[in-house]
């Protein structure tokens, strides 16, 4: 009998955010294969998850993804394409083995995970290998959490996007919207907030660093962020009513 791909959102940082069943599944998964940033360096997700579930005799195995940047349409970076194909190969010859293996990624899967691009590769190799995909609380709404304030209500648009943009489409979708996610704003503070202030935008956006994690910490004041970089986990709000 083929084991099963648990592909498992572990929540934003506080293992009090993991749900029931991401918890179970943990339990029941002999295999944990982890995301970790750096080589040789420890996986958030792991971090997370165990520090609600015991890890006990479970083989754990932290696999290295670069932090490249992926564009839909686009072929990815090589080093990029070979972790993820390197990730499915080992998860691919637990799960034939009848091992089941949980995926433990940072928030929600669904909203900018690696999880879905180690499944696509591993449908590649294997198509008829189950998988299944946990939800988590995304950093999205533990960040609206922590700032006080609702994402959108009554008919508010709301969009998710990368900060990364180039700033005309930044603009445009700022202009479009009620409600804007800014993600991954750390390395380009110096050009979001000379926008959001042009567009009298700045006394809308909340910046929110590590939320739920040790360390969190909220700025409404978004110009005390241009002498520093925020850290990785950072996400900026901009909610115009």
């Amino acid at each position: 009998m083929k084991g099963t791909l648990y592909v498992v959102g572990v929540g934003p940082g506080d293992p009090e955010l993991m749900t029931l069943k991401a918890m179970r599944i943990l339990e029941r998964c002999p295999v944990w294969l982890a995301p970790a940033a750096k080589k040789d360096g420890e996986s958030t997700a792991l971090g997370i998850a165990e520090g609600v579930v015991n890890r006990g005799d479970k083989e754990i195995i932290t696999h290295h993804f670069p932090m490249k940047k992926i564009r839909m349409g686009e072929t990815p970076d090589p080093e990029v394409k070979k972790a993820w194909s390197a990730a499915a190969a080992q998860i691919v010859a637990h799960l034939q083995a009848g091992r089941d293996v949980a995926f433990p990624t940072l928030g929600d899967p669904a909203i900018y995970s690696t999880g879905f691009y180690v499944c696509e590769t591993l449908f590649a190799l294997a198509p008829d290998l189950p998988v299944e995909i946990i939800p988590g609380v995304s950093a999205i709404g533990a960040s609206a959490a922590a700032a006080g304030q609702p994402l959108c209500l009554g008919d508010d648009r709301l969009v998710v996007i990368p900060a990364t943009f180039e700033n005309g489409r930044l603009r445009e979708t700022l202009e479009q919207f009620d409600s804007v996610v800014l993600m991954k704003v750390h390395r380009v503070m110096d050009r979001l907030v000379p926008l959001l202030q042009e567009m009298n935008l700045l006394d809308k956006a909340v910046l929110i660093e590590r939320s739920s994690q040790s360390g969190q910490r909220i700025r409404r004041d978004l110009t005390t962020a241009l002498h520093e970089q925020p850290h990785y986990f950072s996400t900026i709000i901009v909610r115009k009513s």
